[in-house]
């Protein structure tokens, strides 16, 4: 994971300087632009302390050596829901909230409610039901 851990961390200084460079350019005036580089350089340097800290703890990966054959990938990748329908229901939460900030903020307590009720089914997914463990 090094060339993914050095692609993020080259890129927080360089949105710290695109950020104070574009405050400078508006004259600190125009708070949005340059506060969202700040951030975004914020949460690249996160999302490289996070890779580079998972990388050390799990080890090379077969896409990480120069030697390693294509068969060495393969295997389990990971646990995948096979089939679920609490994310259709979460988008559309998603979906009624962002309508009830254009249209009107009642429809948004609305689509706060089913998001609370679909997180909640799938958090608990393998809690209950056929997949309880």
């Amino acid at each position: 994971m090094k060339v993914e851990t050095k692609l993020f961390a080259y890129m927080t200084p360089f949105f710290l300087v695109v950020g104070v460079v574009y405050g400078y350019l508006v004259e600190w005036m125009e708070p949005v632009g340059y506060l969202a580089l700040f951030l975004t350089a914020g949460m690249s340097g996160m999302i490289a302390f996070y890779i580079g800290f998972t990388g050390k703890r799990v080890g090379p990966r077969p896409e990480d050596r120069l030697d390693a054959e294509i068969h060495e990938g393969s295997g389990e990748q990971g646990f995948f829901s096979p089939w679920s329908w609490w994310p259709l229901l979460l988008g559309a939460a998603a979906a009624t909230g962002f309508l009830g900030m254009a249209v009107g903020w009642w429809i948004l307590y609305i689509g706060m409610g089913m998001a609370i009720i679909a997180l909640v089914g799938w958090v608990f997914e393998y809690s209950r039901g056929n997949h309880a463990h």
